[in-house]
């Protein structure tokens, strides 16, 4: 039987996973885009393309559990704290620290992952029900 921080590791190391494909599909979107438009509308059209494939990608893989009208409703909460997230990082990186708008997104990316874990583990996971363990 394994233990529940076991699971949780492995839950997160497939969320990690999940976002390290998700940020390559966001980040092919993105570099055409970028070419045609300043950076932060590139961004922003590229978070939402990426953000259908995502629910699918964490809703079976990550959380292994099946996706509901109620979980895709919710879903874009977990996007919206991930987007504000690396948004500000984006802001931060480019503008106050001089990162190139061209690399500086994989870094805001890879610093929005603890909280969106946190947040789309509390939306996609069924809620244990009282007097059960989590």
């Amino acid at each position: 039987m394994r233990r529940p921080d076991a699971d949780r590791l492995a839950q997160f190391g497939r969320f990690a996973l999940i976002g390290v494909v998700n940020t390559g599909t966001f980040y092919l979107c993105y570099l055409p885009l970028h070419r045609w438009l300043p950076y932060f509308p590139a961004f922003t059209l590229a978070y939402l393309a990426s953000m259908v494939g995502s629910f699918f990608l964490n809703t079976y893989f990550t959380y292994r559990t099946r996706p509901s009208w109620r979980k895709f409703a919710f879903f874009p909460l977990t996007q919206l704290t991930n987007y504000l997230a690396q948004s500000a990082g984006l802001y931060l990186l480019v503008s106050g620290a001089g990162l190139n708008s061209t690399t500086a997104p994989l870094l805001a990316a890879a610093g929005a992952v603890p909280v969106t874990y946190l947040v789309s583990r509390r939306i996609l996971l069924p809620r244990p029900r009282e007097g059960t363990a989590p």
